[in-house]
């Protein structure tokens, strides 16, 4: 299995939406009234946004979005092929998307994740994430989701060179960083 880390598309993040495990349709199920793939895909390229594909064949999509200054918002959804791109997800997490968020001047990043979604909650746990509390009833049905978050004391370790060699490794051959909302744009029209 060939597992490659790239920039999100409206194409491949769409693809990933229509075809989510179950655990992440319910998630996102009980957090939005009306969403469609194409809409939470949409979304997603509002900030850093990154495919994980194996085999040539999107199967999760994650990133984070700034939602003010200085608060960021991590998420991540994906097929029932998503456990096989872990691996690969966490490592560029630690060595590019971590190091893009602390370059922008972050100094929380956030993530909620439903109660009953094992995978996501050790995930989190894995990736360095605090669990701050049991956020009950959040889901519009009542579903108890739990909150996790990073701190700038969390990633004060990253070098600015490590940093600046991340947006670089981010941008592509026109030097445009990739998962940007000026993609989304170019999208559009």
């Amino acid at each position: 299995m060939t597992l490659r880390i790239i920039p999100a598309t409206l194409r491949d993040l769409s693809y990933i939406a229509a075809n989510l495990r179950p655990e992440d349709r319910a998630e996102i199920d009980c957090q939005l009234d009306h969403w469609s793939p194409v809409l939470l895909a949409l979304t997603a390229l509002q900030g850093f946004a990154y495919v994980a594909e194996l085999d040539s064949n999107p199967e999760a999509g994650f990133g984070a979005a700034e939602q003010r200054s200085g608060l960021w918002i991590a998420w991540s959804w994906g097929t029932r092929r998503v456990k096989r791109c872990v691996p690969g997800i966490t490592a560029h997490f630690h060595a590019v998307l971590a190091c893009q968020v602390a370059a922008r001047g972050a100094w929380r990043v956030e993530a909620r994740a439903l109660a009953a979604n094992h995978l996501a909650l050790r995930w989190l746990g894995r990736l360095g994430a605090t669990q701050r509390c049991r956020l009950l009833g959040y889901g519009r049905n009542g579903e108890d989701f739990f909150l996790y978050d990073w701190t700038r004391e969390g990633w004060n370790h990253v070098s600015l060179s490590k940093t600046a060699g991340a947006e670089t490794s981010a941008a592509d051959p026109d030097h445009r960083r990739q998962g940007r909302a000026g993609a989304r744009s170019r999208a559009s029209g």
